[in-house]
């Protein structure tokens, strides 16, 4: 099967198509199956007998021009990059215009938030976030968590697509987090940067990493905070994963940029959500999601972490401070 030149065809058609281009040869009996799960671009597993098994990912340009992921070349290079570690999935073939990717199939259960809080499935999710960390050669692009806020902010408010009504009176807060990190910072790794539950693979030995949207160099403990965020951890479990994740090393400074990069990746991906449904609406790959309660709920969970009694401790603990000593009430006293 091929593609009309004019584009016309059935999506197997397209499907097809692509993996010949990539370098790999279909049979008769080929399936294409759709997987659901994915916001932004097309993920398909393609069946072609036994022990012929692979994922086609079907790039949309959209996606990054709407600041919803980074270009496709560098999407595909970071791919590559991960996939030496032994995390990401191996490339197995690419193809330019549409940008693909035809990928090795990864084997084991895609993880829940459930799956996350089991201390054993955080320890293999730290280990497979070090050896991408630490093994991976440097990615050819920056992600920061503040300048990806800000141009989420501009193109919402630009496009006149609804923002939470206190966003920008907490604007004050999120700059406090970035310079309480920017004291004395950790030193700058590959990062996947979107480590929601669905981009975990765990086979029940070691957990594989996918989908390279947003990746970029980036301090290491904002995919901590990520995870933490995505799955909506509690305290005990983020206390395990950065535990895992640091061992010896691990001290309350660490714990607290991971919490408070969890933070501000609510704050962040609260706009995501926004600019994803009101920029790409027409051209989802899951339609029937809900983006505006996925960004109720995390904007809901970041005003309730920036209102705790232990964000200004936070804030202190991450950037090396002495906190002041406690008011009769137990909080800390305010003002400059």
């Amino acid at each position: 099967m091929t593609a009309a030149p004019d584009g016309s065809g059935t999506p197997e058609d397209l499907f097809a198509d692509l993996l010949v281009r990539a370098g790999i040869a279909p049979g008769p009996d080929t399936v294409f199956t759709p997987l659901t799960g994915g916001l932004s671009h097309r993920v398909v597993r393609v069946d072609d007998g036994p022990g012929r098994r692979w994922i086609l990912r079907v790039l949309d340009p959209a996606v990054s021009a709407a600041g919803l992921g980074i270009p496709a070349w560098q999407e595909i290079d970071n791919t590559v990059l991960a996939a030496r570690t032994g995390v990401g999935p191996r490339m197995l073939g690419t193809v330019d215009r549409p940008a693909a990717m035809v990928l090795e199939f990864v084997h084991g259960s895609t993880l829940s938030a459930e799956d996350l809080r089991r201390r054993g499935t955080l320890v293999r999710v730290a280990a497979a976030c070090r050896r991408l960390h630490g093994r991976s050669a440097r990615f050819a692009n920056d992600f920061d968590i503040f300048r990806k806020a800000e141009e989420l902010l501009g193109l919402c408010l630009r496009h006149g697509l609804p923002i939470p009504s206190d966003y920008t009176d907490r604007l004050p807060d999120l700059d406090g987090i970035e310079r309480a990190l920017a004291d004395d910072p950790l030193p700058s790794r590959p990062c996947h940067n979107d480590l929601l539950p669905a981009n975990l693979m765990d086979d029940g030995r070691a957990v594989r990493i996918v989908d390279y949207q947003l990746s970029g160099m980036n301090d290491p403990a904002f995919d901590l905070g990520d995870i933490a965020a995505e799955a909506e951890l509690p305290r005990d479990a983020v206390e395990i994963l950065a535990s895992a994740y640091f061992g010896d090393e691990m001290s309350a400074r660490h714990l607290a940029r991971v919490r408070l990069h969890r933070i501000a990746s609510d704050i962040a991906w609260t706009l995501w959500f926004s600019v994803h449904h009101g920029l790409l609406a027409d051209s989802a790959a899951a339609p029937g999601f809900d983006y505006r309660a996925e960004a109720a709920g995390k904007w809901a969970r970041a005003v309730r972490a920036l209102d705790a009694d232990d964000f200004g401790r936070l804030l202190d603990r991450a950037a090396g401070r002495t906190a002041p000593p406690a008011g009769p009430s137990g909080a800390r006293p305010t003002g400059p």
